[in-house]
Order: structure tokens, then C-alpha cells, then sequence
């Protein structure tokens, strides 16, 4: 691609309540990547081959992604599928959501954000009848990240959801990828999670306390947290949630005392 590509320039707009990308390819590198220089060895070693929406938009970069996703495939690597939706770079919404979804029954696992589950669906909710016209028999697992509010997770034989950790947010960009990264690497680690709950629901709480993490920073790559930092902020909301039920259940006691000593009184 030397010598006929110029690089992707992207610009974020971070307001209160508000994140808005603008980007100016013309093309761009990613956008030439060709199927004969993928680095096919490097894909046949990959545990997890992970990938957006982006580079389906135009040619030669959609062939070259296709050939990617059958290599890794064919190698035995569960494939991985976050559309990371940028409606600015795609003629219309109409042909973004028909090649989003056009590779959606090859993939493994799916992340989606609430804005992209609505984008995709056409309905304004989460709940779970709306989340499984996303669901397709082929896949392992299903996510729908909620921001602070945590995320909903599907799997062939069980759901639920994990509330997110607290944290003061300062710029969100990158939160998504590091929630799916970590998660991704837990997955690679213990394969057996995709059919324990009990280990899922625990490889999703590190993904979310390394999206937590991420939000409290600026910048997508800078914010990116440690595991020593994770598992730092998980030992200390952990903590603090023990604090919070031994006041309430005190609490409790408290009232139960004041409730029969007003009682005793009554009756004296």
C-alpha cells in the first residue's frame, strides 16, 4: 500500500453528555488493504479473531476482511464481532445496517452498545424479546453493554446481567474496546466460562471494572488500565459493597430495637 494511501485522520468531540467523531478518508490505508497482504500465518495463530463493521464499507478492504474472517475460522478461532457503528462514514444508514448484519450468523460472540442494538433492531429498548432478534443459534454469546449501568449478557443456556463499578466518568471513548479486550482475554484463558454462568458473570465483572477504569481518563489509548489496576479497583468496591450491606443490615437491627421498645412501652 506504500505510496498510494494517506492515513485516517479522526477528530472527537467530548461534551457533557455528549460524543460526536468526525473523520476524513480519502482514502485512507485501511481502506486499500488488499486479501493478498493479509498476514494469513498471523491469523491461523490467533485464539480470537476480533473485528468491526469499518472495513466492510468499501472495496478492496471488505474482500480482504471477508478472506480474514475464513482464515481464522477455518484455523478454529472464535470469531469476535463489535460493530463499533460510525454512521458518518457510511453512504447511508440503509446500507450500514445491511452489511452490519451480513456477517452477523458467522460470528462467535457479538458486543453491541444500546445506540447499535437500537440501530440494528429498529426499537427503542433492551429488553430481552427486542436483544434476541439479534440472537442467532450460531453464536456463543451475545452482550449489550449499558454504559454505567453495566451490561446484559446471552447465552445457549442461561442470561443475565452485571452491574457496572461507580466511577467518576471523564471521557468514555475506548471503554467499549477495553471492556471486550478483557473480556476476550478471560475467555481465551478459561473457554469453559462461555458454559459456566458463575464464571462468566466474573470474567464480565474484570471486563467491566477495565471499562470503568478507562472511562476515568482521557484519551482511548492513554486510559487503558493495568490488570493490577483492575483487580485493585474490584478489591475495593468489593470492599466497600460489604461496608454498605453491614450499615444496612445495623441499620435494620436499629429500627427492629426502636420497634419493640415502642411496643414494650405501649403495652407498659
Amino acid at each position: 500500500m506504500a505510496g498510494r494511501s494517506e492515513l485516517v485522520v479522526s477528530f472527537g468531540e467530548m461534551l457533557i453528555d455528549f460524543r460526536e467523531f468526525m473523520f476524513y478518508r480519502n482514502p485512507s490505508a485501511d481502506m486499500l488493504l488488499t486479501h493478498a497482504e493479509l498476514n494469513v500465518e498471523l491469523i491461523k495463530r490467533a485464539a480470537v479473531f476480533h473485528y468491526g463493521s469499518i472495513s466492510l464499507i468499501a472495496e478492496p478492504c471488505r474482500s480482504a476482511h471477508l478472506r480474514a474472517m475464513e482464515i481464522a475460522k477455518e484455523a478454529g478461532a472464535l470469531l469476535s464481532y463489535d460493530p463499533n457503528l460510525r454512521e458518518a462514514l457510511w453512504p447511508s444508514r440503509e446500507e450500514a445496517r445491511t452489511k452490519i448484519l451480513s456477517i452477523w450468523d458467522q460470528a462467535d460472540i457479538v458486543k453491541v452498545s444500546e445506540v447499535e442494538l437500537e440501530f440494528l433492531t429498529g426499537i427503542d429498548s433492551v429488553e430481552d424479546d427486542v436483544v434476541m432478534k439479534l440472537w442467532r443459534p450460531t453464536m456463543k454469546l451475545l452482550l449489550v453493554t449499558l454504559g454505567d449501568q453495566g451490561c446484559k449478557y446471552y447465552a445457549r443456556d442461561f442470561r443475565g446481567a452485571v452491574p457496572s463499578y461507580k466511577v467518576q466518568q471523564v471521557d468514555t471513548t475506548g471503554a467499549g474496546d477495553a471492556f471486550v479486550g478483557a473480556l476476550l482475554r478471560r475467555i481465551v484463558q478459561d473457554p469453559s466460562s462461555l458454559q459456566d454462568q458463575k464464571k462468566l458473570e466474573e470474567a464480565i465483572k474484570f471486563a467491566n471494572a477495565c471499562g470503568a477504569i478507562t472511562a476515568t481518563k482521557k484519551g482511548a489509548i492513554p486510559s487503558l488500565p493495568t490488570e493490577v489496576e483492575v483487580l485493585k479497583l474490584m478489591e475495593m468496591l468489593e470492599a466497600w459493597k460489604y461496608c454498605d450491606a453491614v450499615m444496612l443490615l445495623v441499620r435494620d437491627i436499629q429500627c427492629s430495637l426502636i420497634a419493640i421498645s415502642i411496643v414494650l412501652v405501649a403495652e407498659i
